[in-house]
């Protein structure tokens, strides 16, 4: 899904470039693991013209994620760091949707075992409600907002897959110890593959991919 800016905007310019002279985007999070996933998938989607992240001033408070979708939780994000900044901001809203489980725990995957419940906690209940093998879908909405030019947009990445048995794994974090990929290789979890891997089929990868593809006019 994309949310266009009003017919007749302008393409998006370059934002403000860094101390190297790459471009950089705000990422409206303060959660350390996905800025880092982030980093590492603008550095290997880039291209040439090499885009670097911006952190979010420790001190901006960011609205809650009280949204109806993810695509208006992630908008929300994206205007808060953007008017707090006047910079160009970008932000995503993500979950597990199960449809044994008619699409939950959906937009509240962060705070499916309660409000301050920690991964393990959520990734336990789902285990517990889910049965191992039935289908599940990471979704990533990647909203955009240029406070200059007054552009918006959402790209959405999409990664399908199953429920392990348990979980496994090392790497990655959220549900990923127990994601299994539909298109990554064969009954390894999201936290067992390389970041090369995971990257390549990710829902987080692929709303990347979308927002570089758009800004570089392809």
């Amino acid at each position: 899904m994309r949310i266009s800016a009003p017919s007749g905007a302008p393409r998006p310019s370059a934002p403000v470039s860094g101390d190297a002279g790459a471009p950089r985007l705000l990422l409206a999070t303060h959660n350390e693991h996905k800025r880092r996933e982030f980093a590492r998938l603008l550095r290997s989607a880039s291209g040439e013209l090499q885009w670097q992240l911006a952190s979010l001033p420790a001190d901006l408070a960011l609205p809650p994620e009280d949204g109806e979708t993810f695509a208006a939780n992630a908008l929300d994000k994206a205007r808060a760091a953007a008017a707090g900044t006047r910079r160009v901001s970008v932000a995503d809203d993500s979950g597990i949707e199960a449809a044994a489980l008619d699409g939950a725990p959906g937009i509240r995957s962060a705070r499916y075992a309660g409000e301050h419940a920690s991964d393990a906690e959520n990734l336990a209940k789902l285990l517990r409600q889910a049965p191992p093998a039935s289908p599940l879908r990471y979704v990533c909405a990647l909203a955009y907002v240029d406070p200059e030019h007054g552009i918006e947009r959402v790209f959405e990445g999409r990664c399908d897959g199953r429920l392990a048995a348990r979980p496994r794994g090392e790497r990655g974090f959220g549900y990923d110890p127990a994601f299994l990929p539909d298109d990554g290789p064969p009954e390894l979890t999201m936290a067992e593959l390389t970041d090369e891997q995971k990257d390549a089929s990710s829902h987080r990868g692929r709303a990347v991919r979308a927002l570089l593809e758009w800004l570089r006019g392809d």
